[in-house]
């Protein structure tokens, strides 16, 4: 078993949640109740909890680009990101940042891009050029 990570977060309904998170991103479901359900998300459990969602806010600025601050989201391979790309598309999903090479020509260059799911959380999609520069 590899360091997969947990997340719970707050959408408006199970509905609309599972319609994006299996739908769109082609994620798996696990357990659930009237409240909540587990996705397989690129192999981390992500929680979705029925609440009270909060406003987005724009607060965080990486290479001079303005970001929703909180997000969560998953490094994907070249393959992954364009595929995902492609499906976010064809679902006419609109994107917050663009896709878009960051740090391009420094360490750390990587894809980027934002969308909302349904209950406007805001989800980080990237790809490192050179994986060994993930936290460099």
């Amino acid at each position: 078993m590899s360091n997969s990570f947990h997340y719970a977060f707050k959408v408006k309904d199970l509905e609309s949640t599972r319609d994006f998170y299996i739908g769109i991103l082609g994620c798996k479901e696990g357990r659930s109740s009237q409240s909540w359900v587990d996705f397989d998300f690129y192999g981390n459990q992500l929680s979705a909890h029925i609440g009270q969602v909060d406003t987005l806010d724009f607060c965080g600025i990486v290479d001079g680009v303005s970001v929703p601050i909180p997000h969560f989201g998953c490094i994907l391979t070249p393959e992954q990101f364009t595929d995902l790309h492609n499906k976010l598309e064809s679902a006419n999903i609109t994107f917050i940042v663009k896709p878009q090479m960051r740090y391009q020509g420094k360490s750390g260059q990587q894809l980027t891009m934002f969308v909302l799911d349904y209950s406007n959380n805001p989800l980080e999609f990237k790809s490192f050029t050179r994986d060994a520069e993930r936290f460099k």
